[in-house]
């Protein structure tokens, strides 16, 4: 008899979309879960049914144990696969499945309790002999406590939040005086977001590597491992790029690697896929970070070089069928390379963002170029879950070649209406200490500190002409006819005004018909040709040189894709010229949508230029926002738990 037939994935996005390709070409049937948030997302249109489980808040939601459990029963379906995030290290949830008779595709309860806290796994870990760095893992978390211990491990030193991951909850302190508030502020993210303000300390190593194993457990206690993925090029200890092999990797060292992260799946007796995660530092020691007790992000680049399927494994070991290969008959081929796509903008801090996806034509997926994404034209980017939106993988013979159909990817994907980190990714592929293999998880934080990818926007010349041009033909075809386009003075000019945030340039257009447009901007002189265009694509021809670009028009605004990322331009060619001053420096206005966690002042009180006014979170992660001035504060408009929307008022500072 099959062990289970119908799946329901207790998940969203890529993640999800990703699982159910996998489930339903094996001949499982499957089940989607959304909240109001998701209601028309790609995970749902997917399914073959799908159950609403509540309000867009993750608590109200995807955390909801007792409204998957119901969807599960009211579709009948037997197994639950938690994806990664939200319940997938939840030992309750998963003895939730197994009391209501429904297979959890992860592992016993007992190895999720156990690896999903920090401190109790580094426990485990000492004791089984992986090595280990020097910490503290006590169960008294008193502040007093924690800076004891902290002047006893010294600094720099980690706080992580114990039931926490991908940086949340996660703070890095390098003297005493800023130890209290970086405890305050991992506790309330860690409790925010993990339920549990549990935390641990840990000396930290300075631009370590960061190598994770990917391991592999049955029902009948064999357990292998699928080779490595670094993982360093991190920002604020998010992954962002990831490989395998590791590009320092050595066979020994694979080995001793590999046999540690053995050693830690068995202290659990771990079933099923999950990730031991290492530091290794500069002379080629390595030290237990964690465990993950589920698919990992980054899963992707383990698949394209061993050619295996991991979720399929995954259903499979379920199921109770034993591993289909031995520790010897692992092999790994050529090199894989993948990219986190964030909805952020790296020009302000790299802030999440919310807002409508206007376009997105992920690049030809062929040649061992792969993209996992949950996404569709037309679809909000809500404050209400992660900020990540999918990942573009690709595999090579060679790791040049496997980065270089990578950058060609990136580039190619377009993606219109939100900011994201597109050209930044495109950066760092393209940088030569990142091209040598030749980097730490430091890398990000000291070669891009002052990258111009984390400035505003500059729009080329070009990229001014093709807006101007555009807008322009656009408003011709408004009047089709032999009309179209004329104009009784065609040796003047047309002067447009562009702009992007506070900056403004004019462009000069002299549209003839039948002739090639001249363009004057930002003291060139160019020639322009458009070949075609059909409100998504245009193919211009500049100075002779001819190329495709994505674009969107909408009322007064035009984005354009040009290759890598998107720019979005204001036509205020017929907008009044203002010469008020900008709102005072100190009105605080909220940098996104997101949630009102804390308030520290009251109207009234005096402020400080610096001073912690308000807490806002967004996308998983907190935001501390500062007054910008010395002041009074007059007027106070937010108090804790308001939702408020991107550039919305909060308090005013005379």
């Amino acid at each position: 008899m099959p062990g289970f037939t119908k799946i329901l994935i207790a998940n969203r996005g890529e993640i999800a979309c990703r699982i159910q390709r996998t489930a339903q070409a094996m001949g499982y049937r499957t089940v989607a879960v959304f909240s109001d948030a998701d209601a028309d997302a790609l995970h749902v249109q997917m399914a073959d049914e799908a159950v609403h489980i509540g309000p867009a808040p993750v608590q109200q939601s995807y955390l909801n144990i007792q409204a998957i459990l119901d969807a599960a029963r009211l579709t009948c379906a037997d197994a639950i696969h938690p994806g990664y995030g939200f319940l997938s290290e939840n030992a309750g949830f998963a003895r939730a499945c197994q009391h209501a008779g429904i297979t959890f595709i992860g592992p016993s309860p007992e190895a999720i309790e156990m690896m999903g806290s920090k401190r109790l796994s580094k426990i485990a870990m000492l004791n089984a002999g992986v090595p280990c760095i020097q910490g503290y893992q006590g169960a008294e978390q008193d502040d007093a406590t924690l800076s004891r211990e902290a002047e006893r491990i010294g600094y720099p030193l980690m706080i992580k939040a114990s039931a926490g991951g991908g940086g949340r909850g996660m703070r890095l302190v390098h003297d005493a005086g800023d130890l209290l508030e970086q405890i305050r502020t991992a506790r309330s993210e860690a409790l925010h977001g993990f339920g549990s303000d549990e935390l641990i300390l840990e000396q930290a190593l300075i631009e370590p590597r960061h190598v994770e194993v990917q391991l592999f457990g049955d029902q009948h206690g064999n357990l292998i491992y699928l080779g490595e993925r670094d993982c360093s090029i991190q920002r604020r200890h998010q992954k962002v790029i990831e490989e395998a092999p590791c590009p320092v990797m050595t066979a020994t060292l694979r080995q001793a690697m590999g046999e540690a992260a053995l050693k830690a799946g068995r202290a659990v007796n771990y079933v099923g896929a999950g990730t031991v995660e290492f530091l290794l530092d500069v002379r080629g020691q390595f030290y237990f970070l964690e465990m993950n007790t589920r698919l990992q992000v980054e899963h992707p680049v383990t698949e394209l070089i061993t050619g295996l399927d991991l979720v399929a494994w995954q259903l499979n070991v379920a199921e109770g069928q034993p591993l289909p290969l031995r520790q010897e008959q692992v092999q790994l081929n050529g090199h894989a390379m993948e990219v986190r796509l964030y909805a952020e903008d790296p020009t302000r801090g790299f802030l999440p963002q919310t807002g409508r996806i206007d376009a997105w034509e992920p690049a030809l997926q062929s040649g061992g170029v792969r993209i996992d994404h949950g996404l569709i034209e037309g679809q909000q980017v809500s404050p209400f879950y992660d900020p990540m939106l999918g990942k573009i993988i690709a595999h090579g013979a060679t790791r040049e070649e496997a980065r270089r159909k990578l950058l060609r990817a990136v580039q190619d994907s377009v993606l219109l209406g939100v900011q994201s980190n597109q050209c930044l990714l495109a950066s760092l592929l393209q940088h030569p200490q990142f091209i040598s293999g030749e980097f730490s998880t430091g890398f990000i934080a000291r070669q891009f500190a002052d990258h111009p990818c984390l400035h505003p926007p500059v729009p080329s010349a070009e990229e001014l002409a093709i807006a101007a041009a555009l807008l322009y033909q656009t408003s011709a075809q408004i009047h089709r006819g032999p009309l179209a386009g004329w104009r009784n003075n065609t040796s003047v000019p047309l002067h447009y005004r562009l702009g992007l945030d506070d900056q403004q340039w004019s462009v000069a257009l002299n549209a003839v018909p039948g002739e090639a447009w001249r363009v004057q901007v930002a003291g060139r002189s160019l020639e322009l040709k458009i070949i075609e265009c059909d409100g998504r694509w245009a193919t211009l021809e500049i100075d002779g040189i001819r190329r495709r670009h994505a674009y969107r028009l909408h009322a007064g605004q035009i984005c354009l894709f040009t290759r890598p990322g998107s720019l979005r331009l204001d036509d205020r060619t017929q907008a009044l010229v203002s010469s008020q001053s900008s709102i005072s420096c100190g009105t605080l206005k909220a940098p996104m949508d997101g949630a009102i966690v804390d308030v520290l002042v009251n109207e009234g009180s005096p402020v400080s230029k610096g001073q912690l006014l308000v807490v806002l979170e967004a996308m998983k992660m907190e935001h501390p926002l500062k007054s910008g001035i010395d002041g009074v504060l007059k007027r106070l408009q937010v108090r804790v738990g308001d939702q408020v929307k991107n550039r919305q008022i909060l308090l005013e500072v005379e």
